[in-house]
């Protein structure tokens, strides 16, 4: 047993690291999946707004959220009614949402007075 000590054992190491590895990937999906699934539609052109913005997403089974809550479609018009005019609406639409659902929210939304409606999606 007066055996020296040439060498480090990187066995721990490597156990070590990948334990840390795997808590960081596993926070980093629950930090990411904290909002509402929706495969966005890809642009050329996106913009980048550094306020916050009003937003509303439709699901591609067609359910609606006012800022990550649920809303029934017919309390859609209550749900906005609480914010000012002024703010900016951003729609997040799944990209196999019918396009006649997008227009008739964004519809409704201008028809409440909100002036400044756009459509969230991903930069290509």
């Amino acid at each position: 047993m007066d055996r020296e000590l040439n060498q480090i054992n990187v066995i721990p190491l490597v156990d070590v690291m990948l334990v840390l590895l795997v808590i960081v990937l596993t926070t980093a999906t629950f930090i990411t999946s904290g909002q509402i699934p929706v495969n966005l539609a890809k642009a050329a052109v996106a913009n980048d707004r550094p306020d916050t913005p009003l937003i509303i997403t439709v699901t591609a089974e067609g359910e609606l959220f006012v800022n990550d809550r649920a809303v029934p479609d017919e309390q859609l018009d209550a749900a906005l009614s609480a914010h000012p005019l002024q703010s900016l609406v951003l729609v997040r639409a799944d990209k196999v949402t019918q396009l006649e659902r997008f227009v008739t929210l964004v519809d409704r939304v201008r028809g409440l007075g909100f002036r400044q409606v756009s459509l969230e999606v991903i930069r290509t």
